[in-house]
């Protein structure tokens, strides 16, 4: 079977070119991450309980520190919250990397939020470059939009772009042209501009926009990330599919921080 182009995604760094397939789902691979047991959550994310066989740790990593969250009994947890694997992968992007990479890591972020912006540029280069394109972790982003309409807009111009198999390449012009919190770069007329600057047929661009059919998906994928405890954005989950165990890593840190998160369990 031939490759379609359109499955791929070129970005370089310092000159050197770097090309990752682009995967719609999850589904269909050999692993199967999204449909697991249950398991609890308060909402600081400070309980977990252990269903059946399915063992799912978080650990916590704050500011600058890795610090690791204390295993509780589910029964301290305040109100609770039952969840599966889906709320974590789920309603999300396209996978950028190898489907079968033993670690996914899962972003939930706002186009026009700060930190997003500084996680992508300081420090995801290093980690498409290190990670990603030697197939070692895939990254699925998620919508979580808090700051403002123009946040919902921008998210919508991703799913549309995915339509015409260029979500990716979206994603990155948005931020390339971040310039802050509701100040219109992210209004209407941008991000028809930035359709055209990828080579986004506008017309279907903007029926897709003018549809809202996208509302929903992002709804529920800003839900996935209440339903998680998650209060800002950037924040990470870190998947390690062979052991069934996820990390959690708020802000945005820096490449070393991933790296060391992504080689404890490379290493195992």
């Amino acid at each position: 079977m031939s490759e379609d182009p359109n499955d791929k995604f070129t970005f370089s760094i310092e000159g050197e070119e770097y090309v990752i397939n682009e995967k719609s789902s999850l589904q269909g691979t050999k692993k199967n991450t999204i449909h697991g047991p249950s398991i609890v959550i308060g909402a600081a994310i400070t309980a977990v309980c252990v269903i059946a066989i399915f063992s799912l740790n978080f650990d916590n990593f704050g500011e600058q520190e890795l610090v690791e969250t204390k295993i509780v009994e589910t029964e301290t947890a305040s109100n609770p919250t039952e969840i599966s694997i889906s709320e974590i992968i789920n309603n999300g992007s396209p996978i950028l990397g190898n489907p079968n990479a033993s670690i996914s890591l899962i972003e939930f972020g706002d186009y026009q939020c700060h930190f997003c912006n500084v996680y992508f540029h300081n420090t995801q280069p290093m980690l498409l470059e290190k990670f990603v394109a030697t197939d070692k972790v895939n990254i699925i982003f998620k919508d979580y939009v808090i700051i403002g309409k123009d946040s919902v807009s921008a998210a919508h111009g991703t799913h549309c772009a995915k339509e015409q198999s260029k979500y990716w390449e979206y994603h990155n012009i948005l931020y390339n042209n971040w310039t802050g919190e509701n100040n219109g770069w992210a209004g209407p007329a941008n991000l028809v501009k930035y359709a055209d600057e990828i080579g986004l047929d506008s017309e279907l661009f903007l029926e897709c926009m003018n549809s809202f059919r996208y509302s929903d998906l992002i709804e529920q994928s800003t839900r996935d990330a209440q339903t998680l405890g998650l209060s800002g954005t950037p924040a990470f989950f870190v998947f390690d599919k062979k052991n069934n165990n996820v990390q959690l890593i708020t802000g945005a840190q820096p490449y070393e921080v991933f790296e060391r998160v992504f080689n404890s369990i490379l290493e195992k």
